[in-house]
């Protein structure tokens, strides 16, 4: 049998995912400017100064990380139903000691 390397075992370590998605830039960005309140993507978007389609991405990959979460919709005047985001951490903490680092997030 054989046995899986660390990189395939931390494609499945949701703790890896959570961790390397906090460690870039641009996510910690989009994540952190919805902690106090609720934001469409465009919003989030225009005060990140981040194309429309990059924050979609960040976006799909916190929600699926259930980093953040969809507060509320609103129907837009042209009929198209807008979400509006909120991250459900308002604080991350990760400890590096031995192999497996320990990841404390503090809920919002």
């Amino acid at each position: 049998m054989r046995k899986n390397t660390i990189f395939q075992l931390s494609q499945y370590d949701v703790t890896q995912q959570i961790i390397e998605t906090l460690s870039n830039i641009y996510s910690r960005s989009v994540l952190f400017s919805i902690i106090n309140s609720a934001k469409d993507a465009q919003t989030i978007s225009d005060d990140q100064n981040m194309a429309i389609s990059t924050v979609y991405k960040i976006l799909t990959n916190l929600e699926n990380l259930t980093l953040v979460y969809v507060d509320k919709y609103e129907i837009s005047p042209a009929g198209k139903k807008i979400k509006f985001y909120k991250s459900r951490i308002k604080k991350a903490e990760i400890v590096l000691g031995g192999m497996t680092p320990v990841l404390k997030l503090q809920s919002n």
